[in-house]
């Protein structure tokens, strides 16, 4: 027990300095970057075009400590054994101090610190061209962050690729209720919908007790289509991804902006869940009687958008979460924002990078296209 007990005292010691190292550094780099920052705001409000690339230096060290901190290697989380079992209790206390001070991760790494051009509100942001894989702008896009119900864009992923028939009936359980974060849910224990149903509901209106259904009666069971995420992760190349659960409710599961936007393009190959994840609306028969759902991105009604695919996400570890397909000014853009504060950051970040990529896209019927500036930060 002596020896137990010293361990997490080791371990609560190594947490509390690698947060106080993360929060620093963040705020130093953000004072360097600072009167760069502000110029090139300056020239993008006066309608410059910049040349090449408008740059705020590389993501600071900091983001290197973030992805140490809570992230697990994919193996350990597979096959946990000592390191695992350590790598979790480091990710549990995060999470404890993020459910204490009400904090997300990314907040209590200190990147929201980092200045950027658009003045954005997520702390991560990455935007590339679908088609030619062209960063057009990078925030932060290697920290690993909890990412919520961005999980079940995966979930979706094993569900489509395994071909299972979309009309077999699915129970929801007491199994389904959700103990971690306690939310609520309008799928009463005893709801029999289809598979299909079930599907739509977690893309479209983040169902989880519908997500959690869709991985509970998987052939093999839960931790088989658990393994399966991770597989799958594994063969995009997701190398900063892991999940332990297909909801999205447990701080663990885990990306980098970077990887999202691998995800998206993939879930995009798929005509189904392009299909679901932008429906407005969907109605099912709950008993007797009938619940309407309603999509979580209000962007899919905006007239103003081409939105091929989407997925919102928020727990209080992971902030405010959006991922997208758009398109716009003539191209197929994928765009990820991670850790966002305030209810409709997310949208209005969204909102602000449309507004800066059709500024710098010449009119319409123009020759050509020139390539909106690259922001890295």
């Amino acid at each position: 027990m002596l020896i137990q007990k010293f361990k997490k005292n080791c371990l609560a010691i190594l947490l509390l300095v690698t947060v106080s190292m993360v929060t620093s550094q963040p705020a130093l780099a953000a004072k360097k970057s600072k009167s760069h920052a502000h110029a090139v705001a300056h020239k993008a409000r006066a309608g410059h075009k910049v040349k090449s690339a408008v740059n705020v230096g590389k993501a600071p060290r900091s983001t290197r400590y973030a992805r140490a901190l809570p992230a697990m290697p994919l193996s350990e989380s597979l096959s946990p054994g000592a390191g695992g079992a350590s790598a979790k209790m480091l990710g549990t206390a995060a999470a404890g101090m993020s459910a204490a001070s009400g904090a997300s991760f990314g907040q209590l790494y200190g990147l929201h610190h980092t200045p950027d051009p658009l003045d954005l509100k997520s702390s991560v942001a990455f935007v590339m061209d679908q088609d030619t894989n062209e960063v057009l702008l990078s925030k932060n896009s290697e920290a690993v962050l909890p990412i919520a119900s961005l999980t079940k864009l995966m979930t979706a992923m094993v569900v489509v690729e395994a071909k299972l028939p979309m009309d077999d009936l699915i129970t929801i359980t007491s199994d389904d209720v959700d103990t971690e974060k306690n939310s609520s849910s309008r799928l009463a224990v005893g709801s029999t919908l289809t598979r299909g149903e079930m599907l739509h509901l977690a893309l479209m209106a983040s169902e989880n007790r519908a997500a959690h259904a869709l991985g509970r009666t998987y052939p093999g069971g839960l931790q088989a289509f658990v393994n399966l995420m991770n597989r799958k992760a594994q063969a995009l190349t997701m190398a900063d991804t892991r999940y332990v659960e297909p909801t999205g409710l447990n701080s663990q599961n885990q990306s980098s902006g970077r990887d999202l936007a691998t995800l998206v393009k993939a879930a995009y190959q798929q005509p189904l869940i392009r299909e679901l994840s932008t429906s407005h609306e969907y109605a099912v028969h709950v008993g007797t009687r009938q619940v309407q759902f309603h999509n979580t991105n209000g962007l899919v009604r905006n007239p103003s958008w081409d939105i091929g695919l989407q997925k919102t996400g928020y727990i209080v570890e992971a902030g405010r979460c959006l991922v997208l397909q758009a398109r716009m000014a003539g191209r197929k853009l994928i765009m990820v924002f991670l850790d966002s504060t305030g209810k409709y950051s997310r949208q209005a970040d969204a909102e602000r990078v449309r507004r800066w990529i059709e500024q710098v896209s010449p009119p319409s019927g123009a020759a050509g296209f020139i390539a909106a500036p690259k922001v890295t930060s």
